[in-house]
């Protein structure tokens, strides 16, 4: 299913609902952090090697998935409301990211660009 058909298909979920009214660009911000919020609740007390094990209880996954998939769907909304195109914006936004963290510097690391930009300046 493409992003168009899924952004169409919960224009028409609100509309039929008449949830636009509610569907504010400030609203959905809020319910897309919360959702994010509740995500990362599910990871909170996990440590790093036992992500893979928990995930494989159905019902852990059923979860992670509902959750990912509430992000997405705000995401969409807000997106849809705001008249952005998230998959032009994504690839300009990668774009800004290469020219951040080139893969000569970035590469193995996980160093903020600002540590990076400075890097390149002082030749260290």
């Amino acid at each position: 299913m493409s992003i168009e058909s899924l952004t169409a298909q919960l224009r028409e979920f609100a509309q039929e609902r008449d949830w636009e009214q509610f569907h504010t660009p400030k609203n959905l911000a809020m319910a897309l952090s919360g959702e994010a919020g509740e995500l990362v609740s599910l990871f909170q007390w996990l440590r790093d090697g036992q992500v893979g094990e928990w995930l494989n209880d159905p019902v852990n996954r059923t979860a992670v998935e509902h959750e990912m998939a509430d992000v997405f769907g705000y995401l969409l909304r807000l997106a849809d409301v705001l008249n952005v195109d998230l998959d032009a914006a994504l690839r300009a936004k990668i774009g800004v990211n290469a020219q951040k963290y080139p893969v000569e510097l970035a590469r193995g690391n996980a160093l903020k660009y600002t540590v990076l930009a400075a890097r390149r300046t002082t030749g260290s």
